[in-house]
């Protein structure tokens, strides 16, 4: 992908989910309706660096694509101005080509394999709470946090939320009949892995414990979870690391205990907002610690006093922060600790730090460097304006 005239084709580097988010895995489908024609050919394939933001872009969501659908939503307002008016299909074709040129074959292969085994559990799995897995708000989310939705204002945000240091906000979210579910949904999730023997993939290489929960089924769910219900907080709080541009996400349960996961080691998530809320049981110790929003360049500097915050989880109780806060769980020293996880990606976002330098809108070392370099510039400009004040004098 480029922006104001690079090319993109032969794209290479990188993380491919860093480049364009994490795919959804599906099968590599054109998009195309049957008899349509082909659409026009392009020397190169560029993206406008500003988004029209008076277009309207159209909906794909009923296509099988290979990535989320909500990318192509994304990407069309930024669309050259003779691709805008043009149907559908052509500008699907058009922005399929740049995301697929981050993707090399054996990565596609990969991307089939693990839509295939998805299906294969959702094929298989039986569903134990059915309700889980669509969207049921009144049912899932306490009714303070519903009312500052639906009022959908900073400040009906702000009433709901402390934001204990910069950057992290708490709130209660989740109702206990909905923690209940969740816990005996993923209980029987692992009950039948175990019978079954079915291997299945975690939610990162960091545990050994959890599961993935698009890959059971709840993909949709979560998908309305991200659109609806965090995107509208992310847009006011977190709007410069594309809080108000999310278009895909990983959703996930982490289990924590002596016969689990202990504890997590210090990290940033790859996302932009992450969604962190304790769905239960009884448990001890557990502690989240924060230290400080970092770019790719400084994740391991070190932390400032004021960037030190640690956080006593509470079940329904919501975290919700910049994927880039550098964080950590201290151990569960007894009992059972689950967490669900959102983690909220930005296409657009991703591309768009490629081609920047400055984070310091977000990095808090990027923005102490651009500080200093300013009180040297003005020291500088004192000093030589006192030297030029007493060659005057003499």
């Amino acid at each position: 992908m480029s922006f104001d005239g690079a090319r993109t084709a032969g794209v290479s580097g990188g993380r491919p989910e860093q480049a364009i988010g994490r795919a959804n895995g599906g099968a590599l489908v054109p998009g195309l309706k049957n008899g349509a024609a082909p659409p026009p050919t392009y020397s190169t394939h560029k993206l406008r660096l500003n988004p029209n933001s008076d277009h309207r872009p159209d909906n794909y969501e009923e296509l099988d694509l290979e990535f989320n659908p909500l990318i192509f939503s994304s990407l069309e307002r930024y669309l050259p101005p003779n691709l805008l008016p043009q149907v559908r299909d052509v500008k699907l074709n058009y922005m399929r080509e740049i995301l697929l040129g981050y993707y090399p074959e054996n990565e596609r292969i990969r991307l089939q394999k693990h839509r295939e085994y998805r299906q294969k559990i959702i094929s298989n799995y039986q569903r134990l709470h059915l309700e889980l897995y669509d969207m049921h708000p009144t049912n899932f989310f306490v009714p303070s946090f519903l009312k500052a939705i639906n009022e959908n204002t900073e400040q009906a945000f702000r009433n709901i939320m402390s934001e204990p240091s910069p950057g992290i906000f708490t709130f209660e979210m989740l109702q206990p009949r909905f923690c209940e579910m969740l816990l005996a949904e993923v209980e029987n999730f692992e009950k039948w892995v175990h019978e079954t023997k079915f291997e299945i993939m975690r939610p990162s290489t960091m545990n050994k414990y959890g599961a993935v929960l698009d890959d059971f089924g709840m993909k949709n769910m979560l998908e309305k979870l991200m659109e609806d219900f965090i995107c509208p907080i992310s847009k006011v709080f977190f709007p410069e690391v594309g809080g108000s541009i999310l278009d895909s996400h990983h959703g996930f349960v982490l289990e924590y205990g002596i016969d689990r996961d202990v504890d997590q080691g210090f990290h940033v998530d790859d996302s932009e907002v992450s969604l962190n809320v304790c769905v239960g049981k009884q448990f001890s110790g557990g502690e989240l610690f924060f230290r400080g929003v970092r770019c790719d360049e400084h994740v391991n500097t070190e932390t400032q006093p004021e960037e030190i915050y640690d956080y006593s989880q509470v079940p329904g109780r919501a975290v919700l922060h910049r994927g880039r806060h550098r964080h950590g769980a201290r151990a569960t020293t007894s009992g059972n600790r689950i967490n669900l996880l959102l983690w909220c990606r930005s296409s657009v976002f991703r591309e768009s730090r490629k081609y920047q330098k400055d984070f310091s809108s977000w990095c808090a070392e990027c923005k102490r460097e651009k500080k200093e370099r300013h009180r040297q510039l003005v020291a500088a400009i004192d000093k030589d304006l006192l030297r030029r004040g007493g060659e005057t004098a003499t």
